[in-house]
């Protein structure tokens, strides 16, 4: 005999049986066995819970349940489905629809459904409680003093520990979901007596164009969709998983866009120069702060073009002056400098993600070994030169010691193609790499900002406040280049007399 189909009904039906029967045959009671059904009797009407376990807070369920079977047939008539929502079911989190495909929408993301046999609507009870990790410091962001939360997998405790530190009723926490069949929860932040108005409505649209059936890789995925150059090797956005640091951007007026199931937050726009800054440096003194920045900018030349530059002028000695000849090998061994280069080059990012897949307990082991066993014996038999292994190890630390993830993988690709072109073309290949470089950094664009702003376009008082660290008491004024409604961030002289007039005229007053 022929399964009988359902038919999918767009409204709530008065008769509980079909709704069921929806929700059976898009959901699969029955068989997925986290999808339930609780049958109950409210006042002497039937009644349903639909729910997936694992999402809800079984001790408020609990409650909820004992509640409503202890209600009598006049404590919900004559008005059964008002009476309940409004008087016996005593719970903040609650609204109804009468749609069964929102309601199935609103399960999926772990909200309870009350159905009631003659009821036209249904209630949806917010009792969410998914898994969740502490708000640890992430790895890729210590720090050595200051907070110690990071952002976790959930979007609502991550917009929690974001407001805790933004306490200003201008805040604003739209979402959006994106993903046919994923519905992703996006969450989009920012200050709106700061914020750009333009800036926030593009971000809306880009946001609003996906086009995909899930995201399951979360903020990445959401930034392949936004972002103008996909192919760009250069990370167009920044990406963090510290409240302070999130919150410090809603302040200068960027937008922050958070993604459910991912503890990182989407700052945009974000220049090249977002990407070389650390919380760290604000956390020390003033002179700390700029020697620890300079350094970190160091790091960040070294990783790309040290290597490159050794290569040159081992090929070119009579670049360097006599004070500097003794740069060089002796003996370039029984493979060519340009290749040993290229083999140091894969072997550290064999290392570097051999380092990720191995447990920690042995990632000691694992380092001993390639540093110890590896290099020792290659440099023994002739494969590599101790110069080459000497500026790879020192690569690898201006690596490790770029402040954002995205852009040191970014400088590896950079790194490599240096090498490759001046391998290959030795000067003229060197010169023309740092042209094309250049010029891809000067063409790029994040939401229409510049990528090497304030560089290009040029505005000195804020390159001097980058290459700087300005103590935050003169740090006046916002970036131009995000056109900010509110451009102080500092209270002016003048407003500040205006203030204290105003303090003046209320106390005469009183």
């Amino acid at each position: 005999m022929a399964r009988k189909t359902v038919g999918p009904p767009e409204t709530v039906s008065p008769h509980l049986e079909e709704n069921l029967d929806f929700f059976t045959e898009k959901l699969g009671i029955g068989i997925s066995i986290d999808v339930l059904v609780k049958g109950l009797t409210i006042g002497g009407k039937k009644g349903a819970l639909v729910f997936i376990d694992g999402f809800t807070n079984g001790d408020v369920v609990t409650l909820i349940l004992q509640n409503l079977t202890q209600l009598n047939r006049e404590d919900i008539f004559p008005d059964p489905f008002t009476k309940l929502t409004r008087v016996k079911i005593p719970y903040l989190e609650i609204e109804t629809s009468d749609q069964l495909s929102e309601l199935m929408d609103q399960m999926l993301v772990g909200q309870m459904i009350i159905f009631l046999d003659g009821e036209k609507e249904a209630i949806i009870m917010d009792v969410r409680e998914f898994p969740v990790r502490g708000p640890e410091e992430p790895d890729t962001e210590r720090l050595t003093r200051g907070s110690r939360d990071g952002f976790v997998e959930t979007l609502m405790f991550n917009i929690a520990l974001t407001r805790r530190r933004v306490r200003d009723p201008g805040l604003r926490v739209e979402a959006i979901k994106a993903g046919r069949r994923s519905k992703t929860d996006v969450a989009i932040l920012y200050i709106n007596d700061i914020a750009d108005p333009e800036l926030v409505e593009e971000v809306k649209t880009r946001l609003d164009n996906i086009d995909i059936d899930g995201l399951p890789m979360a903020e990445k995925s959401i930034e392949e969709f936004i972002v103008e150059g996909r192919w760009s090797i250069f990370p167009l956005v920044r990406y963090t998983e510290r409240p302070d640091v999130a919150a410090m951007h809603l302040y200068e007026g960027h937008v922050i866009m958070m993604v459910d199931t991912s503890p990182a937050a989407i700052i945009a726009p974000a220049t090249f120069f977002h990407h070389v800054q650390h919380a760290e440096e604000y956390r020390q003194s003033i002179l700390s702060g700029v020697y620890v920045r300079w350094i970190r900018f160091l790091g960040i030349f070294i990783s790309m073009f040290l290597a490159p530059l050794y290569l040159l002028v081992s090929m070119h000695p009579e670049l360097l002056p006599e004070m500097l000849d003794f740069i060089g090998p002796e003996e370039v061994g029984n493979v060519p400098l340009f290749i040993q280069f290229i083999f140091v080059h894969l072997g550290i990012d064999l290392i570097r993600m051999a380092g990720v897949h191995t447990p920690d307990p042995l990632a000691t082991a694992m380092g001993l070994i390639a540093a110890l066993l590896i290099g020792e014996i290659a440099i023994e038999v002739g494969i590599f030169t101790p110069e080459v292994l000497l500026y790879g190890g020192l690569t690898a630390v201006g690596m490790f010691s770029t402040p954002s993830y995205e852009l040191s993988l970014s400088n590896r690709l950079v790194h490599l193609f240096m090498l490759v072109v001046t391998g290959l073309f030795r000067l003229p290949g060197f010169i023309g790499g740092l042209v094309i470089i250049f010029i891809r950094l000067a063409t790029n664009k994040s939401f229409g900002v510049p990528y090497l702003w304030p560089l290009l376009p040029f505005n000195m008082k804020a390159l001097w406040s980058i290459i700087m660290r300005r103590p935050v008491p003169i740090h006046e004024k916002r970036p131009s280049i995000l056109k900010t409604q509110d451009q102080d961030r500092i209270t002016t002289e003048e407003s500040g007399k205006q203030i204290g007039n105003e303090k003046k005229g209320r106390k005469k007053k009183k």
